[in-house]
């Protein structure tokens, strides 16, 4: 069985990390059919929108597999372990840029590399008994995926920093009200909600997402006038595709419009 099963329905990717007996726990065999995943969901044009959940009702993900860890640090390996790259905790946190949209579906424990993972993705949706925290620091270790960056552009940053230093978890309704998750629903609504999010995303032109995702997250770490600029750009580029041109003329014509991502 593999460690992460990808299906495709409806130009959805659904991403599963298949290791509940672990919790899910990121190791070295997950993280490179994680990071297969996410080349998947870039390259293939039939897929417009991925979710990426955890199996079982336990654990989304309780990050890396300390065990794992333990016995290549012990057999001299930290080095290589620092130099894998892009292939650290499958590649959406620190290498592959996936302009389609990612949905974190959280099903239970989502703990210090499983929670930068969902920090990596757009959208967060919770289910109740889920909770979050970046336990590395009670490891002598720190977030290495993006916790100490990621964190603090969602939730206030003394908030982060308390989670951060002291490695307490918070629960789903805290995640909420701070901003780190967007919605949180019972456990048996989750992938529905997921799924009915990622629907409603498809509905609109693929093209014009994809920009207006790279635009907001490029434009984080540009001056205002800048980012502004850049919005531009994408418009222009935007402008000239034929699905920019079957919106205004479905909308003309009242009816639904077919969209082709080109």
């Amino acid at each position: 069985m593999s460690v992460v099963i990808i299906e495709k329905r409806d130009r959805i990717a659904f991403i599963t990390l298949n290791r509940p007996e672990a919790m899910n726990a990121l190791s070295s065999e997950l993280n490179e059919a994680l990071e297969e995943a996410w080349l998947a969901v870039r390259d293939d044009p039939d897929i417009w929108c991925a979710i990426v959940t955890g199996a079982g009702d336990r654990a989304f993900s309780a990050g890396a597999d300390l065990k794992e860890m333990s016995q290549r640090r012990a057999g001299g390996e930290a080095g290589r372990e620092r130099r894998a790259g892009s292939k650290t905790f499958g590649g959406l946190m620190d290498g592959i840029m996936v302009w389609k949209p990612v949905i974190a579906a959280v099903n239970g424990y989502c703990l210090a590399g499983g929670l930068e993972l969902a920090l990596a993705c757009d959208i967060r949706i919770a289910a109740s008994h889920a909770s979050f925290g970046l336990s590395e620091v009670l490891r002598a270790i720190i977030p290495g995926a993006g916790g100490t960056q990621r964190l603090s552009r969602y939730i206030p940053f003394g908030v982060a920093l308390e989670i951060l230093l002291t490695g307490q978890r918070i629960d789903a309704e805290q995640a909420y009200r701070l901003g780190l998750v967007n919605r949180v629903v019972p456990l048996p609504e989750l992938m529905p909600a997921a799924e009915a999010l990622a629907r409603r995303i498809n509905e609109n032109g693929p093209l014009a997402v994809r920009a207006i995702k790279e635009a907001a997250y490029r434009g984080r770490d540009l001056p205002l006038r800048e980012g502004l600029r850049l919005e531009g750009l994408f418009s222009q580029l935007i402008h000239y595709t034929e699905d920019s041109k079957e919106g205004p003329l479905a909308f003309a014509e009242k009816r639904r419009p077919v969209y082709k991502g080109k």
